[in-house]
């Protein structure tokens, strides 16, 4: 990844386990009137932690750990980030995912950053044994949800991507969603690969599709806002370095009552080559870009960056 994520619902998360959380944010993605779509590729990714503070002012503040680990953020965050655009596009997603990997029934599958577990609940649905890892305990509720709601079976792990290790070994993995570059360092970022390619069997599939520094060029926008879940999203977007990092800070208005709530951060932007040459350093054996989930070329009209590794 559970999810009102006002007041209250910290309140009940932290009193009543998370009562009716997945229930309420289906019906909160339900009732999301968008007036500008993003890219294809949302630019809501990573850097600086920010937190909460004031009554009708949330204005996030800077902590000692990185920004993914402060859940109060997935809790604000969640309905502007997985509307029902998301939702809708896991199916394909998954299928495409089987079809990159060549994967036959039972196979196993490791989601890495799985989130609420859109595409590992469809992976499941496809006949493969899956297993999700995400830092966000209450995502991992939401998507125990759906998996019995499917009538499928997931295995759901709460641990940070860096230090993950596991004695089963994979047929493939998975991380999308634009689910990757959010730590502060090359270094952990590529703590995260390495922990993927041991985790993957001889052979194993790598499918990793994020924004990239072409595609962050190709359709940046200095900001905009929109209407999601009862709420005014205002965006403004930022250059860092030599196109080294998208900085974005994203102001959320509370349409009933104007809480603002604000948050800041910075996301690695890796090039194509760059990041697949990272791939090849650490742990894989070959790696190819591709400009979506259907091998389209990776060329001026990408709307994504997809790399295809094996081990």
């Amino acid at each position: 990844m559970c999810y009102t994520f006002t007041r209250s619902f910290l309140w009940k998360r932290k009193h009543a386990k998370y009562a009716d959380t997945h229930t309420t944010l289906k019906k909160e993605i339900q009732k999301t009137v968008l007036h500008q779509e993003l890219p294809l590729t949302s630019y809501l990714t990573s850097g600086s932690v920010l937190s909460v503070t004031a009554q009708n002012h949330i204005l996030l503040r800077k902590t000692s750990v990185e920004w993914f680990e402060d859940e109060s953020f997935w809790l604000t965050y969640a309905p502007i980030m997985f509307d029902e655009q998301h939702w809708a596009e896991a199916q394909g997603i998954a299928e495409a995912c089987l079809a990159l990997a060549d994967l036959p029934p039972q196979s196993r599958v490791l989601d890495a950053c799985c989130a609420l577990g859109r595409v590992s609940v469809e992976l499941a649905k496809c006949g493969m044994d899956v297993t999700g890892v995400d830092i966000t305990q209450p995502y991992l509720d939401a998507a125990k949800e759906s998996a019995e709601a499917e009538d499928v079976a997931l295995t759901l792990i709460n641990h940070d991507m860096r230090t993950f290790k596991s004695k089963q070994k994979f047929d493939a993995a998975i991380n999308v969603y634009n689910s990757f570059g959010y730590c502060s360092s090359v270094n952990d970022d590529m703590k995260i690969v390495k922990s993927i390619a041991r985790a993957l069997k001889k052979g194993g599939t790598f499918i990793l599709e994020c924004i990239s520094r072409e595609t962050a060029i190709r359709y940046f926008t200095e900001g905009e806002w929109f209407k999601r879940a009862g709420k005014t999203v205002l965006t403004q977007f930022t250059v860092d370095g030599a196109w080294e990092g998208l900085r974005s800070k994203w102001i959320l208005i509370d349409d009933t009552d104007g809480t603002r709530t604000e948050h800041e951060f910075v996301q690695r932007l890796y090039s194509a080559a760059q990041l697949r040459d990272l791939l090849l350093q650490n742990g894989f054996k070959e790696a190819s870009v591709y400009g979506g989930f259907n091998k389209e070329n990776y060329d001026y009209n990408a709307k994504t960056m997809v790399i295809v590794a094996r081990k």
